[in-house]
């Protein structure tokens, strides 16, 4: 695993700190891998809808 250096708003980071002391996660790391992994498989399904609409646009 690498380590990555970032800027948080100071809001975005106490929010996260409160899903780390509800126990949502275990720490604000795992928290902060859990989006980028949410973004990223977001990101993902948006392009495999992207090529199906092309797909069926290309049939026509």
């Amino acid at each position: 695993m690498e380590r990555v250096t970032l800027r948080i708003p100071k809001q975005q980071i106490e929010e996260v700190e409160q899903m780390v002391e509800t126990g949502e996660f275990p720490n604000r790391s795992e928290a902060i891998r859990s989006a980028v992994r949410e973004m990223l498989s977001e990101q993902e399904s948006s392009e495999r809808n992207s090529e199906n609409k092309k797909r069926t646009w290309a049939g026509v």
